[in-house]
């Protein structure tokens, strides 16, 4: 049986970029744990005791998770590529590996007790949103005489069963033969910086064959068991095990869109606005409803009404909630999710002035669907009716976009209506985006002189371009 642990190890997470605060503020409430934010942006350290490990893994703004073997600060690499290639390989057997193997063998515990199914790993997201690149290597070395209590612990499977596509290491209980066969391993390389004179295949080469030097692992880049990370960032290396497969954020969605907003960037973006019990939040341009459901999960006393143009995104929207209700019996209630869904014209809303107190959407970008020349008409009246519905004074509105120039200039015409207090700037698909924090003036909607005119209907070039963004 697994020895239990109960000291303090480091775990790192890789979160939205422009949201590692935000990330740190929920690991703070519900860990009782103060993260670092890395220079590396895109990730956080925090220190837990191993007790702590199953609540890692309800953090909602973090993708993925692993737990630290050691981390440089200043690590000084060698001039030659010779050089770095040596003192990689030497690295491997000089590093403490005991607390962090304890802390995947708990984590895979963890996981056969939640009944998550395990199988091949065909495709595996970046732990970084920095250009990387994944390599193991195909030595054949000797088995280390150190760490050998470890090893015997850690020699599992390595079976043939039926994979799932959007799966990694196999967990499930393996005959006697199949125990006695080693792990199955790959070295991930993570590097930025440019003043290095070796690649991230160059790296994860060298610093992979030390790795099978010392454990006797097997090399697998695809069916895997366990996962060596090495994370480099100008002079920072951090060595680590990996403690997901899928990203966290692959969750509660299963009906998608073109453009289905990340949870994590919802949660992100919830979090930004701060939701009070009795909250009325609205998202007018739902899409696949990634907001409104991640909302009502960690909002439910809050009420989210959800919308769009669209009657494909509103199907989608539905079968969204249905699917999260029916796989996750702690979210029933006799009324089931705090959630409204209703299809609407997005510049004339079904809903009574000063009704609103949060407004959170993912605007058209302009770039996949749709273009910036019709962002132009678009924005200006989205925020008016915004401004119709929200409450003056103490309401508020996040919004995400990457047409900032757009967004800039609409919300400069509604300047009576909306002041801008707050930008954070993510990466959404390799686009930089603002997720823009706007509060409502104290200015009673149909005084001042932007909204003293009816609002239109849609143009049929709006209505095409909102329905392109919702397929």
């Amino acid at each position: 049986m697994m020895q239990e642990l109960n000291e303090t190890v480091t775990i790192g997470a890789t979160v939205p970029t422009g949201f590692e605060l935000t990330s740190a503020e929920e690991i703070q409430e519900k860990l009782e744990a103060t993260a670092r934010v890395n220079k590396d942006r895109g990730k956080v350290y925090f220190d837990i005791t191993s007790d702590k490990l199953s609540k890692v893994h309800n953090l909602r703004s973090v993708d993925h998770l692993f737990v630290v073997v050691k981390q440089y600060d200043n690590y000084q690499f060698k001039v030659t590529k010779e050089e770095v290639q040596l003192d990689l390989q030497e690295l491997a057997a000089k590093l403490s590996w005991t607390s962090a193997l304890e802390v995947w063998k708990m984590n895979n515990s963890l996981k056969k007790k939640k009944g998550r199914r395990k199988g091949t790993n065909s495709k595996k997201s970046d732990h970084s949103g920095n250009v990387s690149t994944k390599c193991t290597t195909d030595t054949v070395p000797s088995d280390p005489t150190s760490l050998s209590e470890d090893l015997e612990a850690l020699q599992v499977k390595n079976q043939t069963d039926v994979s799932h596509p959007e799966s990694g290491p196999q967990t499930e209980k393996l005959s006697e033969d199949q125990e006695a066969l080693p792990l199955k391993f790959r070295v991930t390389c993570n590097r930025a910086g440019d003043n290095h004179c070796f690649t991230s295949n160059d790296a994860a080469r060298d610093f992979g064959g030390a790795v099978q030097d010392l454990f006797r692992w097997k090399a697998d880049m695809t069916k895997f068991d366990i996962e060596v990370l090495l994370n480099i960032h100008n002079e920072e290396v951090v060595i680590g095990i990996a403690l997901t497969e899928v990203s966290l954020h692959r969750r509660n969605i299963t009906h998608f869109g073109p453009t289905t907003l990340r949870p994590t960037l919802a949660y992100g973006m919830l979090r930004l606005c701060k939701p009070q019990p009795s909250d009325v939040i609205l998202d007018p341009m739902c899409g696949s409803g990634a907001i409104p459901l991640e909302g009502a999960i960690e909002w439910p006393n809050s009420f989210f009404l959800a919308g769009d143009n669209n009657g494909i995104a509103i199907n989608r929207t539905v079968n969204n909630v249905k699917h999260l209700l029916k796989n996750r019996p702690v979210e029933r209630s006799s009324s089931g999710l705090p959630i409204d869904i209703i299809q609407w014209d997005l510049c004339n809303l079904s809903v009574r002035n000063s009704s609103v107190d949060i407004i959170i959407t993912d605007m058209p970008f302009g770039k996949r669907m749709g273009s910036r020349k019709k962002n132009w008409d678009l924005y200006p009246l989205c925020l008016r009716e915004m401004a119709r519905v929200c409450k003056p004074d103490t309401g508020r509105a996040v919004l995400l976009t990457q047409d900032k120039k757009c967004f800039t200039k609409a919300v400069l015409q509604m300047g009576e209506l909306w002041r801008r207090c707050h930008t954070a700037w993510v990466n959404v698909g390799g686009l930089r985006a603002g997720v823009f924090v706007l509060q409502r003036t104290g200015l009673v909607f149909g005084t001042t002189s932007g909204d003293v005119k009816k609002p239109h209907k849609e143009t049929e070039s709006q209505k095409e371009d909102m329905e392109d963004k919702s397929l």
